[in-house]
């Protein structure tokens, strides 16, 4: 199914909170996911779900700094896991990044382990592809041998998956969005700094071959200061000698934390993005709300 066919997805809520246990079917799926924090795990409500005894694929992540959870400039810790789910996750109750898990399994039982082991694999080379987040397994898993036809069924169900993480706001599977027709690509200038980019539903993309300033203000936020020192590390910056180059498009939270981190300080990305003819995102932004014949208002 092509991901721009409509679908729908059916969020459950058996406790009437939508903070706690929920659990996601998707149209035309044989698959069912469920989330929740992990505040609620040994819970009734949780542990004692039938669902939890089977086996499938699980994500656990978490906040990169306790202490901002909404951070939206950090890596967030993640980890890909597969087997029977509640000994899985209890096994994980050493581990302290984790704040929240989802895990998928078949309604029908028609996931047997070697396909749990093919959606663990494909995961974490999605997650290593897109380096959205800190991925945590110290190995890599390797994917199983499956005959063309379950190899075929694993995918299918991947794809419906990975609609359902998008629903629940779980992105660390996905490469950044490509620009199309509609999208108006805006340019940041400065020292050090060339660099083009355009505005997503999901945040700032930033293009390949941008550069970046090799040096930082003394005000920079921590967090930015962490995130080039990652993109460094995953070789999204490449040090030129001279500056840092882009890679590959990378998807920012904003256009000021693109901005701040292309500059190493502190910037307003609706400010200092414009276009060719040099309008601000800002003014851009302004106009677009504006309606261009005043009369009609009352």
């Amino acid at each position: 199914m092509s991901e721009s066919s409509g679908f729908s997805v059916r969020i459950f809520m058996p406790s009437g909170q939508p903070a706690h246990l929920r659990i996601i079917e998707k149209s035309n799926w044989n698959g069912q996911g469920l989330v929740f924090p992990r505040n609620i795990f040994k819970e009734p409500e949780v542990k004692n779900r039938e669902e939890l005894k089977d086996i499938g694929v699980y994500v656990i992540w978490g906040p990169d700094d306790p202490d901002n959870p909404d951070d939206l400039e950090q890596l967030p810790p993640a980890y890909v896991g597969e087997g029977e789910i509640l000994d899985r996750l209890q096994q994980h109750q050493r581990k302290d990044f984790w704040t929240h898990a989802v895990v998928f399994r078949s309604k029908d039982q028609s996931l047997n382990k070697a396909h749990v082991q093919h959606l663990e694999a494909r995961l974490c080379q999605l997650a290593k592809e897109a380096k959205r987040c800190e991925l945590d397994n110290r190995q890599t898993p390797q994917e199983p041998s499956l005959s063309p036809a379950d190899m075929a069924d694993a995918e299918l169900y991947l794809a419906d998956m990975l609609l359902c993480l998008r629903v629940i706001g779980v992105n660390f599977f996905d490469k950044p969005p490509e620009s199309t027709e509609k999208s108006q690509i805006l340019f940041f200038k400065a020292t050090g700094i060339e660099a083009k980019g355009f505005v997503d539903a999901e945040g700032f993309v930033v293009l390949a071959g941008s550069t970046a300033n090799k040096n930082e203000t003394g005000s920079i936020p921590s967090n930015r200061a962490d995130l080039r020192k990652t993109l460094l590390i995953q070789g999204i910056f490449e040090d030129t000698g001279t500056e840092y180059r882009l890679t590959e498009d990378y998807l920012f939270s904003s256009s000021s934390a693109a901005a701040g981190v292309l500059a190493g300080g502190s910037y307003s990305g609706p400010k200092e993005w414009k276009d060719a003819n040099g309008r601000s995102l800002q003014d851009i932004q302004k106009e677009e709300v504006t309606p261009n014949d005043e009369s009609d208002i009352e």
